[in-house]
């Protein structure tokens, strides 16, 4: 008969290891919803073999070479989707803003914090594209569609992001603040908001990089910029004006994108030493969202 370790005072208990039996049964589940992935969308096998080949075809028509002389358009093409992100983005930070208030856990009671929360979650499930789908009727076909379409697909997702960061500050300067006399909205002014505020700016700025690659996607429902300009062209199968889009669309994102990941990084830790796109990406992209 074996005698128990005893743990050493102060030491931490380890959790409990899960059972091999609820392993083996979590691993067959996944392995089953992969199945019948693969099955229930109808994968044709035999086309595999003829997508490398078919894939440096039209890579060979879109670079060898691309149409250089469209390099102005698809330039004003893509600024058009970057305004339409940007406009896309005040929009979602103006409305988002006060409802992370209203939502997070240490501001305002649970009556008041639930609804708010449900009423993002249903904005976070609805995609951009559907939303830009269901206003169409109203404002039509015009880069102003894209931008609403951004902008009230943005408000869940900051939402999210703003309340989460409310909840994760330190609970002391809160209770200074309310032990003073303070009201609550002196408490979320001198307690809540200047330790969440490098965090929720950089969230701002994530938000406006996804929003600029989203803008692409509206446009091929024809709500302008570049993504219209790639359906136009795709479908007259002018292939050598596709590749100048891409090359231009890439470009313009990946410097944004640079631009924005050094301002994040100066939101959050203060400096603007340069490190390592991947180190950088990964310091500064919220937990699970990239």
């Amino acid at each position: 008969m074996t005698t128990p370790t005893a743990i050493p005072a102060g030491k931490a208990v380890p959790p409990p290891r899960p059972s091999r039996l609820w392993v083996r049964a979590g691993w067959t589940a996944v392995l089953l919803v992969v199945l019948a992935a693969f099955w229930r969308v109808n994968i044709d096998w035999s086309q595999l073999s003829d997508f490398v080949p078919s894939l440096f075809h039209y890579l060979r028509l879109m670079f060898c070479p691309p149409a250089w002389s469209q390099t102005s358009a698809a330039f004003s093409a893509t600024i058009l989707s970057v305004q339409m992100a940007w406009i896309g983005s005040i929009l979602g930070i103006l409305i988002s803003f006060p409802l992370s208030f209203l939502a997070a856990r240490n501001v305002v009671p649970v009556w008041v914090r639930l609804p708010v929360r449900l009423v993002l979650a249903i904005l976070r499930a609805v995609p951009e594209v559907v939303i830009a789908i269901l206003i169409l009727s109203v404002t039509g076909l015009t880069a102003w569609t894209g931008a609403l379409a951004l902008g009230i697909g943005s408000i869940g997702t900051l939402g999210k992001w703003g309340y989460e960061s409310f909840e994760s500050v330190s609970g002391g300067p809160l209770e200074a603040a309310r032990a003073t006399g303070g009201s609550r909205l002196a408490v979320i002014r001198w307690g809540l908001w200047p330790q969440a505020q490098p965090e929720v700016l950089a969230f701002w700025l994530y938000r406006f990089e996804i929003s600029v690659r989203s803008s692409a996607i509206l446009g091929l429902i024809g709500a302008g910029g570049i993504g219209k300009m790639l359906s136009d062209n795709t479908q007259y199968q002018n292939w050598n004006v596709v590749g100048i889009l891409l090359i231009v669309v890439v470009v313009v994102t990946m410097i944004i994108d640079q631009i924005s990941a050094v301002l994040r990084q100066r939101l959050i830790t203060g400096r603007w030493a340069l490190v390592g796109y991947g180190a950088r990406r990964k310091a500064l992209t919220p937990t699970g969202l990239a």
